[in-house]
């Protein structure tokens, strides 16, 4: 679209700051730097914010338990195994080019800074949860997910997106899971930690006694999160994905991030809501069963869904890319298929 004078001129016309606009003068070139030190200072104050939010979060009581029990890092490192091997088989999907350490390192820290963010936002919002019969599910449709899935892509946005070698829309999902993997990790030492506020874990015992007690008090919440992990890195691939979509297509960046966003808050909300309904309702069917063995079976086929839908998505990029890389092939003319997100009238 364009302004009636400029739609009207013949081109011979200076329409500098009449219909048309580039850095000319001094003021233009000031103009230019105000507006890329705000912003830079912008992302300096998040990530400081960012650092003193999760030194507040793990000065209360979490950090003592990892200096005191140095085999919790251990635990952590073990229950954040299965979202890393994920992220790895994303990271490896990508045929284009690989991806630099420094923007992957940059990415992993930034989300588990800005995990702070949402944990400080859904405690605020957590009264919503006391809302009679659908309170709880609100709590996580309207909250959890959509707030979660912002850091995480938040994580990504400040500083992995902006650079040149961001080249390609897979590597959106590339960022996205190196984001739910630190998402994932910093998350999971807070609840293994929390598991272990146990009085018996003393600085007088024996490094075999506090092993012992770890192993004992983290062994079965170090299985859980582990199952746990996967998803977040899940989520946020799909995220991630529609982000680098809306880099290569501006004009529709903002419905294109909205819709990442959408699609990974809602698996996201989904299972948190499922998984504290379905293997009590198996248990019921199938009596005898352990409820942990129940509730691995949900989380397996419940991510195994979605890693398959997520793994259709990016073999279709693959396969395009293979057909198009390097040559002047039309890719409106290859047929490949449809993801279940993809709109039925969507050309292939």
């Amino acid at each position: 679209m364009k302004d009636p004078v400029e739609a009207n001129s013949d081109g011979s016309r200076d329409l500098y700051d009449v219909t048309d606009w580039e850095p000319r003068t001094a003021l233009d070139k000031l103009a230019i730097y105000v507006h890329r030190s705000v912003l830079r200072a912008g992302r300096a104050f998040l990530v400081v914010l960012g650092i003193f939010v999760l030194l507040l979060i793990l000065g209360g009581g979490a950090g003592a338990i990892i200096i005191d029990n140095p085999f919790v890092v251990g635990l952590v490192v073990l229950s954040v195994v299965p979202a890393g091997l994920l992220a790895l088989y994303i990271y490896v999907t990508d045929i284009t080019t690989s991806e630099p350490p420094t923007l992957l390192a940059a990415t992993f820290v930034l989300s588990i800074l800005f995990a702070g963010f949402a944990a400080i936002i859904n405690t605020l919002f957590s009264v919503v949860q006391l809302l009679p019969l659908v309170g709880l599910i609100l709590f996580f449709y309207l909250v959890v997910g959509p707030v979660e899935e912002a850091v995480k892509l938040l994580a990504v946005r400040l500083y992995a997106y902006r650079d040149d070698r961001f080249d390609s829309v897979i590597d959106g999902a590339v960022y996205g899971a190196v984001a739910g993997l630190g998402f994932a990790t910093i998350e999971n030492a807070i609840y293994i930690t929390r598991g272990l506020e146990l009085p018996t874990m003393l600085l007088a015992q024996t490094v075999a006694e506090r092993f012992t007690d770890a192993l004992d008090a983290g062994g079965q919440i170090t299985a859980v999160r582990g199952l746990a992990g996967p998803g977040h890195v899940i989520y946020s691939a799909f995220a991630g994905y529609y982000l680098g979509l809306a880099k290569f297509n501006r004009e529709n960046a903002g419905p294109i991030i909205a819709k990442g966003l959408l699609i990974a808050a809602f698996i996201h909300a989904t299972y948190n809501t499922l998984v504290g309904i379905v293997p009590g309702l198996a248990s019921l069917i199938v009596p005898g069963v352990p409820i942990l063995v129940l509730f691995f079976g949900f989380v397996v086929v419940y991510d195994g869904v979605f890693i398959y839908i997520l793994y259709r998505k990016l073999q279709r990029y693959r396969a395009l890319y293979e057909n198009v890389g390097g040559e002047d092939a039309d890719a409106s003319e290859i047929s490949v298929e449809r993801t279940e997100f993809d709109a039925p009238n969507t050309p292939q």
